[in-house]
């Protein structure tokens, strides 16, 4: 468990200017990863660290010679060139000690306080946010989405089952499903609406054609650092020494033809078209002052004692605050801004990050470097917290208005949803997360 340390401190400021800015992402106590190249330099992807509006290129920082010990040897990790694409998975497997040195000695560097000629050499590393392209900073393997949000699954259960919402495993277990690693895509990255089956209200055969209920889900995703050998589960004390860093994600889906296929399994085909997530990967090191106690009411089924854990309950959760809005292409076309539609926290989850990586191991599954969970739709206890948007129109039957008047009961092409989120603590500097975004495109041909 990763505890408050001198990279905390809301007192120190960094030598670049634009970290020290109210309300920046990316300030000196943050430092999250990502996998850049400049706009014109498509064919030069390395691993570099977000500082205010700038990226600290970890591979000519490498050239510098300025770390030493662990941090060095995490660092040229990083950039070898072994690796047929660049990606953070070798460094990754490293473990926490690795992680932590590497993030330790980029936060000296960038300190206020540095010395002249130290600073000189690391602004040489800098290259501006605004210049760059961000692609996938992990090799996913195995990507698993997970179902966690108790209010989100009331929502979404009574528009089936209005007086028995829950399932009867949801309160003893996080729930999940094995998702579809080859469609994770980057922010950015438009996909087109899919085809499927779906049986209409009433209806007594399916019908084929284009998504109609096109769906965001507002989920956050964890990326494992070191895995864990098959047969050998990782117990609960022990899962958040597997844990990197997190990532927002959107898991894209097409609910008509999800509910009509999840009869007896699934999701499948609702699901496995396209998964986006933000590029850069806030360390759990960096999140360590917004852990949150983990609750569960008096009257409500307790964790089964494997998902039991008093380190778990001091701190398992997190709060991440947590906002969607949706840019429709007339919004684009008239250069007006993105509506807010919903605000929530990740506080909120009813299993924290570190019993989904427990319960995904019990059986002795075996998580490798690089893996992604989906923690599931974040919704909060209110309607306008709600993280999915078959929740916020009830099934489609109240459609939300945007800012500029038109209204959505499901996504239409065209539509950009736009995730953000970050952290803010009295007594710690606000940080954040970047953006997460994906546009719907017309079915192909």
């Amino acid at each position: 468990m990763n505890t408050l340390n001198h990279t905390h401190d809301i007192k120190a400021i960094s030598w670049l200017a634009s970290a020290n800015d109210p309300g920046c992402n990316f300030p000196i106590q943050n430092l999250p990863f990502a996998i850049f190249t400049e706009a014109n330099r498509a064919d030069h992807w390395r691993a570099g660290v977000a500082i205010g509006d700038q990226v600290l290129d970890l591979d000519a920082l490498f050239d510098k010679r300025l770390l030493t010990g662990f941090a060095a040897e995490a660092i040229q990790n990083i950039r070898n060139k072994d690796q047929k694409v660049a990606s953070l998975n070798s460094f990754m497997s490293m473990g926490q000690e690795y992680w932590s040195a590497l993030r330790h000695a980029i936060f000296d560097l960038l300190l206020h306080s540095v010395g002249l000629d130290i600073k000189n050499v690391v602004q040489s590393c800098l290259i501006p946010q605004s210049n760059t392209l961000y692609r996938m900073p992990v090799n996913v393997a195995n990507y698993t989405d997970f179902y966690t949000s108790i209010h989100h699954a009331r929502n979404v259960g009574r528009l089936a089952r209005p007086d028995n919402p829950l399932t009867a495993n949801f309160q003893w277990m996080p729930i999940a499903y094995h998702g579809r690693a080859s469609s994770v895509v980057i922010s950015g990255t438009p996909f087109h609406r899919p085809m499927g089956q779906s049986m209409a209200l009433g209806g007594i055969a399916p019908s084929y054609g284009p998504c109609l209920r096109m769906d965001f889900e507002l989920e956050l995703g964890l990326f494992i650092g070191n895995g864990n050998a098959l047969g050998n589960p990782i117990h609960l004390s022990e899962a958040e020494n597997h844990m990197f860093g997190v990532c927002l994600l959107n898991d894209w889906s097409a609910r008509d033809i999800q509910f009509w296929e999840m009869d007896p399994l699934g999701p499948f085909l609702g699901k496995n078209f396209c998964t986006t997530i933000s590029p850069w990967i806030v360390t759990m090191e960096a999140l360590a002052p917004y852990r949150v106690p983990f609750t569960r009411p008096d009257n409500e089924p307790q964790p089964l004692a494997y998902l039991e854990d008093e380190g778990n309950r001091k701190h398992g959760s997190i709060d991440i605050q947590l906002e969607v809005s949706i840019e429709s292409a007339r919004n684009r076309e008239l250069g007006q801004a993105a509506s807010t539609i919903t605000k929530t926290s990740f506080k909120h989850q009813y299993w924290t990050f570190a019993q989904m990586v427990t319960q995904h191991t019990v059986g002795g599954c075996n998580l490798q470097t690089g893996d992604l969970l989906g923690s599931g739709t974040i919704s909060g206890p209110k309607q306008e917290e709600a993280g999915a948007i078959i929740e916020l129109t009830k099934g489609g039957k109240e459609p939300i208005t945007l800012s500029n008047g038109e209204k959505r009961s499901f996504l239409q092409d065209g539509d950009a949803v736009i995730l953000s989120g970050w952290c803010h603590r009295e007594g710690f500097a606000r940080i954040g997360f970047g953006e997460n975004r994906g546009e719907v495109l017309p079915i192909v041909g």
